[in-house]
């Protein structure tokens, strides 16, 4: 077959990029385009995101497409979940998107389980509780008394608001739909009675597309300033992570995955949504994935926790590479200090690293002595925290989970990759690193009849990528330490 390229556009909670995709039929390869921050802004003590600058990134990016002199088959744009754009009767953006992030939501849930209980929200939408899902956002914001929310004529979720910018054309993708908690996911719509309590109407939101199908085509303002022409925009699993699992390379379905980068997502992949006693107790999510799929997983805060670090200590004249810390983590004492990456004090501190001296003070531990002796209490406690969610989703799962797919970012992190086996005991495959972009041009290729289904697209994802594989290695010694991470964690 004759080469086809694609344009996948990825937002992370961090930074974006715009990648060219060549499939010729058995592999595909990836070129970075451009990449670009997506760093929140802070204005009158709330937290935004400049979409109008992320989507001048994204136009410079295929701008850069349109230089390389190749065709352009399809576009799919994929990002963070949760966060939303407001749009007026006009068809014009009513401010920018509030940023997940931002404390507004602290104590919301609460005060929603007033309305509509905590269990009965589960039942409905069997997604974990957690103060930023778009639920609790939008009855914040209603509290607040939002002008932009009082005055929108239609919600956009942040890959649907790029998309409209591109194409002219709202709807309301599934999987990017199905992270919001406004969502039934046996029937796959929007919850009637949850849109009520939060103050919102159902036509509010646009039709409900899946992945595959195509959104639109580059209007023709936006045709004429890339110069790539009325290229079809199709929707791909517009959550990032959604994306990211559609890329994984396994050969049948007893694995885990770990979407690993600024947050780590951890979970399965079932045919139907598991909302029961358990899945309730232990907090996990049922989300929306590619052919039918779910996702049943849980959030975890992942290398936010080193990022944030990194940037203190940067602005302290110690700029370390990654090659750096892990040489700095690996040299240092093992198994002395670790914390809960969970626990709420990490979610937006002002100083990270006091943040994480304090809660090894709190419960009763020695605080790192340097900055490579916090690295190390990261790593193995983003290790044992990955135990601690891979043992509760065994018990949730429906068959044997004998591999991890570690995706996306993580992938290339060796050190950590190493240490999760050896914390929970199974065998860490580790790539693609790339992976949430792959999934979303493994979408496209699907939509254009380049793979036939998703175990197809899963082999073609194997083909094109290679792979690390880590055993499990000094197993006594990591259950030692798990046992004692569990009694600090469950004490603080």
């Amino acid at each position: 077959m004759s080469q086809k390229h694609l344009i996948a556009i990825d937002l992370g909670a961090t930074s974006g990029r715009v990648i060219l995709a060549t499939i010729d039929g058995q592999r595909i390869g990836l070129e970075e385009l451009n990449r670009f921050p997506t760093r929140m802004i802070r204005l009158f003590g709330r937290y935004y995101w400049d979409i109008y600058a992320l989507f001048g990134h994204i136009c410079d990016g295929l701008r850069d497409a349109a230089r390389k002199g190749v065709a352009i088959d399809s576009i799919g744009i994929d990002t963070w979940g949760v966060d939303m754009a407001f749009v007026g009767r006009d068809g014009q953006l009513l401010g920018l998107p509030r940023a997940y992030r931002d404390p507004y939501t602290d104590g919301t849930p609460e005060e929603f389980f007033r309305t509509v209980p905590r269990r009965e929200v589960y039942d409905r939408t069997g997604i974990q509780i957690m103060n930023f899902n778009t639920l609790y956002q939008l009855a914040a914001a209603r509290r607040e008394r939002c002008d932009a929310l009082m005055a929108a004529d239609k919600l956009l979720f942040i890959p649907d608001a790029l998309a409209y910018l591109l194409t002219g054309r709202m709807v309301c993708e599934y999987t990017i739909l199905s992270t919001s908690q406004l969502m039934d996911p046996r029937g796959k719509r929007l919850d009637a009675k949850l849109l009520a309590a939060a103050g919102v109407r159902p036509e509010q939101f646009p039709g409900i597309v899946f992945p595959g199908e195509i959104v639109g085509h580059l209007s023709a303002e936006i045709a004429e300033a890339t110069g790539l022409g009325p290229v079809p925009v199709i929707a791909v699993a517009g959550h990032d992570t959604a994306s990211a699992v559609a890329a994984v390379p396994a050969s049948d379905e007893r694995f885990a995955y770990l979407s690993s980068g600024t947050w780590s997502l951890m979970g399965i992949e079932v045919r139907e949504p598991v909302i029961t006693d358990e899945s309730f107790r232990l907090n996990f999510s049922n989300e929306g994935g590619v052919e039918g799929t779910t996702r049943l997983l849980k959030n975890i805060t992942g290398m936010w926790l080193l990022e944030q670090c990194r940037a203190a200590w940067k602005a302290r004249g110690r700029d370390y590479s990654y090659p750096e810390i892990v040489a700095m983590t690996s040299a240092a004492e093992p198994f002395a200090a670790w914390i809960d990456p969970d626990d709420a004090r990490f979610a937006a501190p002002t100083d990270m690293e006091a943040a994480i001296r304090a809660y090894c003070r709190e419960t009763g531990q020695t605080e790192p002595a340097d900055d490579a002796a916090l690295m190390r209490c990261i790593f193995e406690s983003l290790a044992l925290k990955y135990r601690e969610v891979l043992d509760k989703l065994r018990r949730l799962a429906p068959f044997p989970l004998q591999t991890l797919h570690v995706i996306g970012g993580g992938a290339q992190n060796d050190l950590l990759n190493r240490m999760t086996a050896s914390a929970t005991g199974v065998p860490v495959v580790a790539g693609p690193s790339e992976a949430t972009a792959l999934g979303n041009v493994l979408v496209q290729a699907r939509a254009l009849g380049l793979a036939a289904d998703l175990k197809d697209m899963r082999r073609l994802a194997a083909e094109s990528v290679a792979t690390r594989r880590f055993e499990p290695e000094e197993s006594a010694r990591w259950q030692a330490a798990y046992d004692a991470y569990e009694r600090i964690t469950q004490q603080a």
